[in-house]
This record gives structure tokens, sequence and C-alpha cells, in this order.
């Protein structure tokens, strides 16, 4: 189904680097793999049954303070921001 060839193509396109693509053939194969046993449950739209909710069963949203003991104790913590570590 999935050659490694394409697998190269597509972590350069995502511009992620992967040292041995062969390591992922059988990870994208078990992947469909499961996509394949969704699709042979048969549900359509049809199929699902939807509950709908008065707005008034939902909670009112509201904003709630953090005292923000945690955050200061981050290490890219700085200005309001937090630095998430780059990806490779």
């Amino acid at each position: 189904m999935v050659s490694e060839k394409e697998i190269v193509e597509i972590s350069k396109l995502m511009r992620i680097k992967i040292v041995d693509h062969r390591e992922y053939v059988g990870k994208v194969h078990t992947m469909i793999d499961f996509f394949d046993v969704l699709d042979s449950a048969g549900a359509t739209e049809e199929d699902l049954d939807v509950c709908e909710v008065p707005i008034s069963y939902l909670r009112e949203d509201k904003h709630e303070a953090f005292d923000g003991v945690l955050i200061d104790e981050l290490k890219h913590y700085k200005n309001g921001y937090i630095r998430a570590p780059g990806m490779n």
C-alpha cells in the first residue's frame, strides 16, 4: 500500500526529519488497517442519533482567574507567553 518512497516524500513536504523511513512503513499500514476496520462498520450518517439540547441546559461560560503560581515556575515563560521547544 504505502511505500518507503512515499513516506520520504511526505516527510519532506511536512519538513520532518526522519532517519529511518522503513520504520514508518509498518506504522502507516497499521493506521490504514484501523481505518479499514472503521469503514467496515457500515455506519452511515442516517444511522447516527443526534440529541438536541436546549441552550438553557448548558452551564454559563465564565472566566475563572488562575493564581499563576505554576506558570511562574515554567522555564520558558516570558512576558505572558510560554515558548514551546522546537520540533526537529
